[in-house]
């Protein structure tokens, strides 16, 4: 098992809606925290509030990183390594989202999502698994998606970086075992975080309905069975019950999910006109 008390963490995207809930309840286990973001200004002001709630465990340092270059990764490495504290788990939960056609996304943009959601776990976990394996001890967590399993409409951009995530945290997993290095990587549904903002582009953004508030997750919760994941090293977690029946469909009955998924598609077009 992983223990989290006392445990130095380091979390990427740690301003965002998951990145907060993980920040709140790794201080409530005791964990040493190393937070990194675009803006670190927005970081120092978030912890502030949430060390009002939680006096348990230590925020370390917010850094500013921009994880969509090898620079941007490189330069994130250095920092935590200037602070001269072994990272015991390192939790890649920096990630962008779209949504639109494939050829009608700006490539910069797509682009730019492959780097952060895809690139940036991988240039990490290279740069961090060299010294948890020399240590003969560590733990990386990487927060893929359902998007990871099943690709939709629109997200095929982000279900590359989601699908390769898996691939890579599978492979690492194997790679690194040897080590008592373990590694999680974590399958959502969409849940209450600024992803659902997402910029929107081309014929598919004017026609597709905003998903049903009733199936949108509470990230608090989420991230609550993604921390039991860890603790308990399990390779794949699927933290909330959408997930794991739509991942349980999908490797038994796709057939059952391909029909669901084009009901859904007829009904929104329907609800807009189209």
């Amino acid at each position: 098992m992983t223990q989290l008390s006392k445990a130095v963490v380091l979390i990427t995207g740690a301003a965002g809606g998951f990145g907060q809930e993980l920040i709140r309840q790794l201080l409530m286990a005791g964990s040493r925290l190393i937070l990194s973001d675009l803006d670190k200004s927005v970081l120092h002001k978030l912890v502030e509030v949430i060390e009002q709630e939680v006096t348990t465990g230590e925020v370390l340092s917010c850094l500013a990183a921009d994880l969509s270059s090898r620079e941007g990764c490189e330069a994130l490495y250095h920092q935590v390594k200037s602070l001269a504290i072994p990272v015991d788990i390192l939790i890649n939960n920096a990630g962008i989202g779209l949504f639109g056609r494939m050829d009608e996304v700006p490539a910069e943009q797509w682009e730019r999502l492959m780097q952060v959601n895809l690139m940036a776990p991988m240039r990490l976990s290279a740069l961090f698994a060299a010294e948890m394996i020399a240590r003969q001890r560590g733990h990386i967590v990487n927060m893929s998606s359902l998007a990871g399993w099943s690709g939709s409409g629109g997200m095929a951009h982000y279900a590359a970086s989601k699908f390769g995530l898996r691939g890579f945290s599978e492979g690492l997993f194997n790679e690194v075992k040897a080590y008592n290095v373990k590694v999680t990587a974590v399958y959502p549904f969409f849940s209450r975080t600024p992803i659902l903002q997402s910029q929107r582009y081309g014929t598919l953004a004017q026609g597709n309905a905003d998903l049903p508030k009733y199936l949108i997750t509470d990230p608090a919760k989420v991230m609550g069975e993604t921390i039991q994941g860890i603790v308990r090293d399990q390779l794949h977690v699927f933290p909330d019950a959408i997930a794991k029946n739509l991942h349980l469909l999908k490797r038994y009955a796709p057939g059952l999910l391909d029909w669901m998924s084009n009901t859904l598609a007829r009904s929104n077009n329907s609800g807009t006109g189209r």
